[in-house]
């Protein structure tokens, strides 16, 4: 998610994210009844918010409209942060670094909400205290830290899931259905971007390398994740990119190629507004969807001798507006009930596949990190 500030993610970026829709005003349950809360299918959760900028209010105010998703806990590194994020969604404990609430034995679950650069220090602080873990995208800076998370909550036995509410949405899983049952016949090529024009001047975390900044990590794990999700981990990867004078990509773009003869061609950019669409073609159709296909509300069918048929997020789902973060924390809800340590939905393989690519197009096009 593109986001201002330093730490934490800040406000939407106006283009398609999701955005700060204002206070609620909601209160958030306190959940003191401890974290070993009965294993029914609607027992409450109790969630702890690591961070305190636009997206974690984004997720906070969807965790507000879910019946027995109780906002328990709000830890920044920023006391007066935390505790006026607290004071605005109605939250009980308000914490002032990421440590006391990843501590906190009440919270059966933290989602993280940091910048990935924070990821992998945010995220392992909670799995080495016992909590499950809903982490932001792009998952860590590296594979390397991705397989650390991984490693560590199946010693720990908890929950680790990527947010990628993409994967949540049930148009996006309607459309994934359509596609393996063959109604494109097999897949030839998917087309993905997603682009934002700034500008962002020189001091700003999207060029800064140690926030692990430029448009790969923010918004082109959306394109790359979208190509996967269809076709897997690619066999090749090519890439190129134009970087700015600190170093980090802000215009990148991305050639998969699997052993089937399919292609994915990517593009993000931190430059240009793009289209933020994405298809998919078949040797017997394609699948067409508008912008914000990350979360869409529609998407076509246009199939060989048969007229286009509109598919409708209102026609799978209860919920017909772009909430995918409501599905993503329903999803969440369902595995802790559940006791699964990962969601069949965003299995941890799929995050790791995804790291691997990102890295592989970071060694093609020069971009690394510090510490790297």
């Amino acid at each position: 998610m593109v986001h201002g500030g330093h730490d934490e993610h800040g406000a939407d970026d106006g283009h398609g994210i999701a955005g700060v829709s204002g206070a609620s005003g909601s209160p958030g349950a306190s959940g003191s009844s401890g974290s070993e809360g009965g294993a029914g299918p609607d027992r409450p959760i109790r969630w702890g918010i690591l961070a305190t900028g636009g997206i974690a209010a984004t997720f906070t105010e969807a965790l507000l409209t879910l019946p027995n998703a109780e906002v328990a806990a709000v830890g920044s590194r920023s006391i007066g942060s935390a505790k006026t994020f607290a004071d605005r969604y109605g939250i009980e404990r308000a914490y002032g670094s990421w440590a006391e609430l990843a501590q906190d034995d009440s919270l059966d679950v933290v989602y993280v909400a940091t910048p990935h650069s924070a990821h992998r220090t945010a995220a392992g602080l909670c799995l080495e205290a016992g909590r499950a873990v809903l982490c932001e995208k792009a998952f860590t800076v590296n594979v390397r830290e991705a397989e650390e998370l991984t490693a560590l909550a199946a010693e720990r036995g908890s929950f680790l899931m990527e947010a990628m509410w993409m994967y949540c949405n049930p148009l996006i899983l309607r459309m994934r259905e359509l596609v393996r049952d063959g109604a494109i016949g097999e897949i030839r090529t998917v087309h993905a971007d997603f682009g934002i024009a700034g500008p962002f001047g020189a001091d700003h975390r999207l060029r800064d390398p140690a926030q692990a900044g430029g448009a790969l990590l923010d918004l082109g794990v959306y394109p790359v994740s979208f190509a996967q999700l269809l076709l897997g981990e690619p066999d090749t990867v090519l890439a190129t990119a134009h970087l700015t004078p600190e170093g980090v990509d802000d215009n990148t773009g991305i050639v998969l190629g699997w052993d089937s003869g399919a292609l994915a061609l990517l593009s993000c950019s931190i430059t240009a507004n793009t289209p933020v669409t994405a298809s998919v073609t078949g040797t017997t159709g394609r699948i067409e969807i508008p912008h914000g296909y990350f979360h869409p509300d529609r998407f076509t069918l246009h199939r060989d001798g048969h007229e286009p048929r509109e598919y409708l997020l209102s026609e799978v789902t209860d919920v017909p507006k772009r909430d995918s973060m409501r599905h993503e924390a329903a999803e969440v809800m369902r595995c802790l009930r559940a006791g699964e340590t990962q969601s069949p939905l965003v299995p941890l393989e799929g995050t790791l596949a995804i790291m691997r690519t990102l890295d592989t197009v970071r060694g093609q096009i020069g971009v690394r990190y510090p510490g790297e």
